[in-house]
């Protein structure tokens, strides 16, 4: 149990990692007038929902929210990027199945 704990927080941070690191490169990136950063960084309510093995299946009402608040731009542009990193990195890329 406590390796699947130690698991899960470390896949977390990881996560959180990246997050941070796609909203550091998004700094620049602006739709309608407003940064990107500022509506992705809202996403961060909802990490517990998104870590591999993580209890809690549904998002809550606030997570929800936050991510109806981002725009649609926002999100395709972080995807966009977050799938040429592993190229840039020299590591090999995602295969996600």
């Amino acid at each position: 149990m406590a390796a699947s704990s130690s698991s899960s927080k470390s896949s977390l941070a990881m996560i959180m990692k990246v997050a941070t690191l796609v909203a550091l490169i998004l700094v620049a990136t602006e739709v309608d007038g407003q940064s990107c950063n500022r509506h992705l960084s809202g996403l961060n309510v909802c990490g517990e929902f998104v870590v591999p093995g993580a209890d809690k299946t549904n998002p809550s009402a606030e997570c929800c929210s936050a991510l109806e608040a981002v725009p649609s731009e926002c999100l395709c542009n972080t995807i966009r990027i977050a799938s040429r990193l592993p190229t840039r990195c020299s590591i090999p890329t995602l295969s996600c199945s």
